[in-house]
């Protein structure tokens, strides 16, 4: 595919600049189609994860076609990706903000119109609770398939076969929802899509000569040898324009669930999509099991406040914080 954007080494600043730029289209008109009627928690579970992770699916297809030796830089990237969602990019907006999933409750007589709107917040908090289980489960997916070094052919077809299974679980729930709601999107819907879609084309660009401009750099950290880590970073940016917008909004399921949903797009599918391409990509296992442990153990927590607390505390929002920079130290001197 021919770049639309300038080819020049010197451009660093103007790849980040469009990288960013691309980021806020996509958020304006995401705004837009939840302000036309597409549910928050589909919203973030449909339609955010393949803008925000986007950028993640590129590098998965940019590593398998390069062959097995890349395995670790794939599973760095999406281990990176998934652990920055998990814990900085929820824990920062919740201990800034809070992360309330439930209205306040009030003793005065509720009028129709607020018993509707907690049902629509319990509504949204149910869809959450099992958005999260997907996410546990595909981890644990994970980590049994790969607890052996390794990921075959077979394996990622696993991997793929049971992202595509949620995604269609997940349009079945959204075309049940309208039917019951009695709602249409209007037409106007698609050229918010079409923004969408561009803005993730302009990602691309910028994420294709970056991720190559970062391997040209040698083989230490700040280049091929950190590539896992580097990109991992920087395909979160889309992730915390998300997080921080939402939780700011104080719409908390869709902030929550945009981060949850782009770890679907890691793990399994990137992870799947990569082992396709090779007969047997051998993954390190270095860090791995502690890795696997942080991200399940993060999604146990998260669906425990989300269950039994209907929100995520400022205390643990900076729990979490510190969990993130524990996950940092560990993995950096691990590299």
């Amino acid at each position: 595919m021919q770049s639309l954007l300038p080819e020049a080494s010197w451009n660093l600043p103007f790849y980040l600049v469009v990288f960013v730029l691309s980021s806020i289209l996509m958020i304006w008109a995401l705004g837009r189609m939840e302000n036309k009627g597409l549910e928050g928690t589909a919203l973030g579970t449909l339609v955010m994860p393949y803008c925000s992770g986007l950028s993640n699916l590129i590098f998965a297809w940019h590593m398998g076609l390069r062959g097995p030796s890349e395995a670790h830089l794939v599973m760095e990237n999406c281990l990176v990706n998934n652990a920055t969602n998990l814990t900085l990019l929820i824990g920062l907006p919740a201990l800034i903000w809070g992360m309330a999933l439930l209205p306040p409750k009030k003793n005065a007589r509720k009028k129709e119109t607020q018993i509707i709107a907690e049902q629509q917040h319990h509504l949204n908090r149910l869809s959450l609770l099992l958005t999260l289980v997907a996410a546990l489960f595909f981890s644990g997916g994970l980590w049994a398939l790969a607890g052996d070094g390794a990921l075959t052919r077979r394996e990622g077809w696993i991997l793929v076969g049971a992202f595509l299974f949620w995604q269609v679980f997940q349009v079945f729930d959204v075309m049940k929802y309208n039917l019951v709601q009695k709602r249409k999107q209007p037409k106007s819907i698609l050229l918010d899509g079409l923004l969408v879609m561009a803005g993730g084309y302009l990602m691309f660009d910028s994420i294709d000569w970056l991720v190559n401009s970062i391997m040209d750099m040698g083989e230490g950290f700040m280049g091929r040898g950190g590539i896992g880590w580097l990109s991992g970073w920087l395909m979160v940016l889309p992730n915390a324009f998300l997080a921080f917008y939402y939780a700011r909004k104080k719409r908390s399921d869709i902030a929550y669930s945009s981060q949850i949903g782009d770890g679907h797009i890691c793990i399994p599918l990137c992870i799947g999509v990569y082992a396709l391409f090779v007969d047997q990509a051998v993954l390190p296992k270095a860090n791995f099991d502690l890795f696997m442990g942080i991200i399940t153990g993060s999604v146990l927590l998260h669906i425990g406040f989300v269950l039994f607390l209907g929100r995520l505390p400022r205390w643990f929002g900076a729990l979490l914080v510190v969990a993130y920079g524990y996950f940092l130290t560990q993995g950096l001197l691990g590299t």
